[in-house]
């Protein structure tokens, strides 16, 4: 099969390209700046806005990963135009070059599109999808790490120093980036098993884990024993708005995601899981965070 990828240049994204380039798959993929290093990937420059870049991403391809969308961002309203404005564009092209085995990636955050401007973009791109007659399979990761991640990379760095500050009591679901997707590919070959399904994968743990737990296992993938407090959202609020006077638009703690950190569960769903002979996680968390820690120590982000 040949497979288009959107967002390939992101933490993901890469992720399914390493996998992909690996089997030999023939493979598309979307990028405002393309990369140099990836020769066996067949580049399309441009971005979810450009119908024509879409249309020559899609042409010939047998089925598209969905990845790319937009996560953070100082204005919130950015949220409604890159995911669901642009997962909207990837099915019209989708439509057009008559594409129609759909894999879209969407987040966990879905489930409750009160909490933030984020899961409400993704559950709105998720209705899209689920309307647009495509042949679709949606995945909600719950959170993933692993190499070349940003997002959890402040947690390692305080676990280095014996604290990790943390959101109010809760817990939540984790999946290493190669296990994730290893799940997306798997997921391409449509089948009644799969088709007009929405998955919540994980990493196998029954319960997720809770924010201690989990600053504990970062703790012990730096070496360190460590302190987590709980912090409330007011405490949380109040250091959103410092990290944007400090970092402006780089901030990564706003207070659309102190909306969603202070739910207490983003534990996977049983009833939502994958069907086991289709796709099972195979990197234990507990060791998949000591490489992890490995590579940041190995790029000098640690």
């Amino acid at each position: 099969m040949k497979i288009a990828v959107t967002g390939g240049t992101g933490f993901v994204g890469q992720a399914v390209l390493d996998v992909l380039t690996a089997n030999g798959a023939g493979v598309k993929a979307l990028a405002r700046n393309v990369p140099q290093d990836r020769p066996d990937v067949t580049w399309v420059g441009g971005n979810l806005s450009d119908a024509a870049a879409l249309d020559r991403l899609v042409a010939g391809v047998d089925a598209v990963i969905h990845i790319a969308g937009l996560t953070n961002a100082p204005d919130p309203a950015e949220f409604e135009l890159a995911n669901v404005g642009g997962t909207g564009s990837v099915i019209a092209a989708m439509d057009r070059a008559g594409c129609r085995r759909l894999v879209f990636v969407s987040s966990l955050s879905a489930r409750e599109p009160d909490l933030s401007a984020y899961g409400a973009s993704k559950a709105r791109a998720e209705g899209l999808v689920a309307a647009s007659g495509l042949d679709w399979t949606t995945v909600r990761p719950p959170g993933v790490y692993g190499p070349r991640d940003i997002d959890y990379l402040d947690m390692f760095k305080a676990a280095r120093f014996g604290i990790v500050p943390l959101p109010p009591g809760g817990a939540s679901s984790m999946i290493h980036v190669e296990d994730l997707a290893q799940l997306l590919i798997a997921l391409v070959p449509s089948s009644a098993r799969v088709r007009h399904k929405s998955f919540e994968p994980d990493d196998g743990r029954e319960g997720g884990w809770s924010h201690k737990e989990m600053a504990a296992a970062i703790g012990d993938a730096v070496g360190r024993r460590v302190i987590a407090p709980h912090l409330p959202r007011l405490v949380l609020l109040g250091a959103a708005r410092l990290d944007r006077m400090l970092r402006g638009g780089a901030a990564k703690l706003t207070a659309d995601r102190v909306g969603y950190m202070c739910h207490p569960n983003w534990v996977a769903r049983s009833d939502k899981a994958v069907p086991r002979d289709i796709w099972t996680p195979t990197i234990p968390t507990h060791e998949g965070l000591k490489s992890t820690a490995r590579w940041y120590s190995q790029q000098g982000w640690l």
